[in-house]
């Protein structure tokens, strides 16, 4: 099937209503719940994360709390999520995928992002005090390991890190992904107006989701509206 970015409002709306009446009602009404309540106004960049268990999770905390797109890194390894544990969420969440930390760096600033690294040894923010209203803003998860690149924290714009009550000095980087993800697309929805996706990357989503639920949907659309 054909790109569909860019398309005319009217383009999407007639394969909407042309697939809708090849799914349930019920699954169209969570599609559609579920899409308008996405936002793009947070993203993620996974930086060579190497564990598949981890990419998977990562994968999972975005579609559990409506981050549509989680941004890679791939110069070291390929981000793989471990299919038992992304459990389908990957088809839900757009992945796209950098040459480079300079590639994805340039391309989150040119979008608007603010580079958001999350490390324990810098304290500039917590989940409680970071700003989520000065902008839109991309949250950095480093390698299992070695943490986020020197050339992430040359870029960053802010830090954030988990305060730690304990002896630990941080958690792994799933168990620290699900906490911000959570907490900041909590806090975004509750104050940031405008949080949503705009109605025509709903419209497209919303396409590409039914895509991918519909059987022979691209059969079924060539029927529908033949290319000229």
């Amino acid at each position: 099937m054909t790109s569909t970015a860019n398309r005319e409002p009217a383009w999407y709306a007639a394969r909407i209503a042309c697939l809708r009446e090849f799914m349930t009602e019920a699954r169209y009404d969570l599609f559609r719940r579920t899409v308008a309540g996405r936002t793009r106004y947070l993203t993620v960049l996974a930086e060579n994360m190497y564990h598949g268990q981890n990419a998977a999770a990562l994968i999972r905390h975005c579609e559990a709390f409506g981050v549509q797109r989680l941004h890679t890194v791939e110069t070291l390894c390929r981000f793989e999520p471990n299919t038992a544990i992304a459990r389908g969420t990957e088809q839900w969440v757009d992945v796209v995928r950098h040459r480079s930390t300079a590639d994805a760096l340039a391309a989150l600033k040119a979008e608007g992002y603010r580079i958001v690294a999350t490390t324990p040894h810098r304290g500039d923010h917590t989940p409680e005090t970071f700003d989520v209203a000065a902008g839109p803003f991309a949250l950095v998860f480093g390698t299992e390991h070695a943490g986020i690149s020197d050339e992430v924290i040359a870029a960053a714009d802010e830090f954030l890190r988990i305060p730690m009550c304990g002896m630990v000095e941080s958690l792994n980087v799933s168990a620290s992904a699900a906490i911000l993800i959570y907490m900041l697309s909590e806090r975004v929805r509750l104050t940031v107006p405008g949080w949503r996706m705009d109605d025509d990357a709903q419209a497209e989503v919303l396409y590409r989701w039914m895509t991918t639920s519909v059987r022979d949907a691209a059969a079924i659309l060539e029927k529908q509206f033949p290319e000229k």
